[in-house]
């Protein structure tokens, strides 16, 4: 990526197959291009959901903090500030569920994927400007929607946008003091059919009902031994995992995801029910780093096919590959999928094995057993 009249070599992370898929798009450049010139000494800088550092890397001299909920993005950001010879504490990485001091003087938000997250960080974000504050959204057109734009004028004040450049757009907002905006909505919650309280913060998948696919899922959770080590993998807001702790007694459950936001729902969700006595544990990881090898009974997974924009099967491939790393021999990973999707040929690819467990018109749960 050239920008700010410096290249920069920047890689996804993980790595990909796709080598049409790059670190960085058209409205990272935009917003870079555009304010090249904002460099004013002391100046506080801001960037939101930077997707895999290009914007971390390219605006390290202005030493900025950058909020992620994902902890995939700050890995790779991390990455990218070595591999480009910048110092790593020249910029600050802050998790989105903690919070962050004072007044900034520019802010580039980079326009998540989900409204309900844009409209709780912008409830968050409010606090921390000043009607002198540069702010500026940046994302590709067919990404921004006219919601979109209600909502920073709504949350945070006068809001116009640029002319489209290489299918990308900016948004421009004035922060108005006098806004009555009130909250954020906060945490949804719902009750599932068997009575299990879910709760779920903003960027989790389904926040406001149960999916399909984890309800099917639910319904076939196989009996599982005492002192088991239960793994909820890419868990979101944690139900699957919470659900089959009632099922043993005496064990672990562990809940990974790369999202802080989904850790931080499955832990209100483990809270909310007091049907399981095993100890949890939750996780912001890369799939299963950090999860020992051969030491897990069951791994639930409900995988993603998607990669912020990006539709995909690499993750799913991912979760598989490790859930046979990390289950002990006869241990089993339960996924349910789009029935589309063909996860039984990637499983008997790596487990050799794979039984239907139960079917709908639209989903599948499968079962797979690590044999040695």
């Amino acid at each position: 990526m050239t920008s700010l009249g410096s290249r920069f070599d920047l890689k996804r992370f993980p790595e990909t197959r796709n080598s049409s898929l790059v670190a960085w798009d058209a409205a990272d450049e935009y917003a870079l291009d555009h304010l090249a010139e904002v460099q004013p000494p002391g100046w506080r800088w801001l960037i939101l959901n930077d997707s895999f550092g290009a914007l971390s890397v390219a605006l390290a001299e202005r030493e900025p903090t950058s909020i992620s909920d994902s902890v995939l993005a700050i890995q790779a950001a991390r990455r990218n500030l070595g591999a480009n010879g910048v110092r790593m504490a020249a910029v600050q990485f802050v998790p989105s569920t903690e919070p962050v001091a004072g007044e900034f003087d520019v802010v580039l938000i980079k326009v998540p994927k989900t409204l309900a997250f844009l409209e709780d960080q912008l409830h968050q974000l409010r606090p921390h400007l000043t009607p002198a504050t540069v702010i500026v959204g940046a994302g590709m057109v067919k990404h921004i929607h006219t919601s979109t734009l209600q909502l920073f004028q709504q949350i945070l004040g006068q809001t116009t946008t640029s002319l489209a450049k290489k299918k990308a757009r900016l948004i421009h907002t004035t922060l108005d003091p006098s806004l009555a905006v009130g909250n954020s909505p906060g945490p949804a919650r719902y009750v599932t059919p068997s009575g299990l309280v879910a709760v779920n913060h903003a960027n989790v998948f389904s926040q406001t009902k149960l999916d399909l696919g984890t309800r099917l899922l639910l319904e076939h959770l196989p009996q599982i031994s005492d002192r088991s080590t239960v793994v909820d993998l890419g868990c979101g807001n944690g139900l699957l995992g919470t659900a089959a702790a009632a099922n043993f007694a005496g064990g672990s459950v562990v809940f990974t995801d790369s999202s802080f936001q989904a850790l931080a729902s499955a832990e209100a969700t483990w809270k909310a029910n007091r049907r399981h006595d095993a100890r949890p544990s939750f996780l912001a990881t890369n799939t299963l780093d950090g999860v020992p090898e051969g030491s897990v009974n069951l791994v639930l997974n409900n995988p993603p096919f998607h990669d912020i924009h990006v539709t995909g099967d690499e993750t799913a491939w991912r979760m598989f590959t490790e859930s046979h790393r990390v289950l002990r021999p006869g241990g089993e990973l339960l996924v349910v999928g789009n029935r589309h999707l063909g996860y039984h040929i990637k499983l008997q690819r790596i487990f050799k094995n794979c039984e239907t467990v139960a079917a709908n018109a639209k989903f599948v749960v499968l079962a797979a057993t690590r044999d040695t």
